[in-house]
C-alpha cells in the first residue's frame, strides 16, 4: 500500500451544461483553477450515446482491454472520483459511475465520456498538501496512482 496525507482546500460546485462532457470539462476547469488533486462527486442526467468503460475483455490479460459500453437513452447517474495529475502535472479524472434507467443500471469508468442531459452537477474537493500523480504502467496499460515522490 502506498499513501500520501493532505488536507482539504477550496470547494466548488458545478453546473454542466446540456451537451457538455465528463471527464474533460472538469480536468479542464481544474486545471484553470489550479487545481491538481482532489475528490468529485457527480449526480444527474447523462445523455444518450454516453460511453462507460465497463470492465476488461478479460481479466487475466495484460495489458487489458477495455469493454465499452454505449448507453441507450438518457440515463440517470451517480459517481464518484479522484482527481491526480498525470506525469506532465495535468490534472486527470478517474470517476465511475452508475446509469441507470428504468430497472436497468451499467457501471463503470467514465474516461471515455459522459454527456450531459441537461442536469449534470458536480462537488469537487480540492486536496492540498498531497505528494502523488498518476503514471503509466506498461504491465496492466493503466495510468496508476502513485503515492509519494517520483522516482
Amino acid at each position: 500500500m502506498q499513501y500520501t496525507e493532505g488536507a482539504m482546500g477550496r470547494v466548488f460546485a458545478l453546473r454542466l451544461e446540456h451537451g457538455e462532457q465528463m471527464p474533460q470539462v472538469l480536468e479542464q476547469f481544474a486545471a484553470e483553477h489550479g487545481v491538481t488533486c482532489g475528490m468529485a462527486i457527480m449526480v444527474g442526467g447523462a445523455d444518450d450515446g454516453s460511453r462507460l468503460v465497463v470492465g476488461p475483455e478479460d481479466g487475466e490479460v495484460l495489458p487489458a482491454v477495455p469493454m465499452v459500453s454505449a448507453l441507450c437513452g438518457t440515463h440517470e447517474v451517480a459517481a464518484v472520483g479522484t482527481l491526480f495529475p498525470d506525469e506532465q502535472g495535468r490534472p486527470v479524472l478517474h470517476m465511475h459511475a452508475a446509469a441507470g434507467r428504468g430497472q436497468s443500471t451499467t457501471c463503470g469508468c467514465i474516461r471515455t465520456g459522459v454527456d450531459t442531459w441537461h442536469i449534470l452537477e458536480v462537488i469537487l474537493i480540492e486536496l492540498t498538501g498531497m505528494v502523488a500523480s498518476r503514471r503509466y504502467d506498461a504491465e496492466t496499460g493503466f495510468s496508476l496512482l502513485q503515492c509519494g515522490p517520483a522516482e
